[in-house]
């Protein structure tokens, strides 16, 4: 079943024996932690992990300048602009070599290539978490919904665990999700002959 952001606040808040909320806007307590926390609970929660399902690639565009010209740091590399749903970078190409010199700086990918492929993170609409993800952000909003709204640290520190578990468990379930890699060229492996 999908869930909505505010769905996803709801059972946290349920798991924390707080009153759920129906939106963000209500004037209550709960909507107003929920709604302040929210966001940055759920990329956080993107960017710990080279999701699978928010995997994204796309061929970055160069920045200009207002008169046209190819922005180029002071460095020499030159500047791509990041998607605007960026949230961790997995890996950048170029047509010349797969690990071409590059540097992440603010809202910018700065590269000594000329074109570069993006591999990242991206953030999505929540409809499209798997269920698997959608358990494992559940507990970890009612572990940071918990203290503000009860004051129980031992209730706290039980959910942040629970957190933990449920994280744990949802990697080996995107782990699963597609064909592990194969090992080549790996010195200790010739080593045994």
């Amino acid at each position: 079943m999908a869930l909505s952001d505010v769905a996803l606040c709801a059972r946290a808040l349920v798991m924390i024996g707080v009153n759920p909320i129906a939106s963000f806007a209500e004037e209550t307590v709960e909507a107003e932690v929920a709604g302040m926390l929210y966001p940055a609970l759920r990329d956080g929660m993107l960017a710990a992990y080279p999701w699978r399902f928010a995997a994204r690639g796309k061929w970055l565009s160069r920045r200009v300048s207002q008169d046209g010209e190819d922005e180029t740091a002071p460095d020499g590399l030159h500047e791509f602009a990041l998607p605007g749903d960026f949230i961790r970078l997995l890996a950048l190409e170029s047509e010349a070599s797969a690990l071409p010199e590059f540097e992440l700086r603010k809202g910018i990918v700065a590269c000594d290539s000329n074109r570069a492929y993006l591999r990242y993170v991206g953030r999505m609409a929540e409809a499209s978490f798997p269920v698997w993800f959608d358990m494992a952000l559940i507990a970890r909003l009612a572990a940071e919904f918990c203290l503000p709204l009860t004051e129980s640290t031992s209730r706290a520190e039980y959910l942040q665990k629970r957190a933990d578990d449920l994280f744990h468990q949802a990697r080996l379930a995107d782990a699963q999700q597609s064909t592990p890699r194969r090992i080549e060229d790996f010195p200790l492996l010739e080593a045994r002959g």
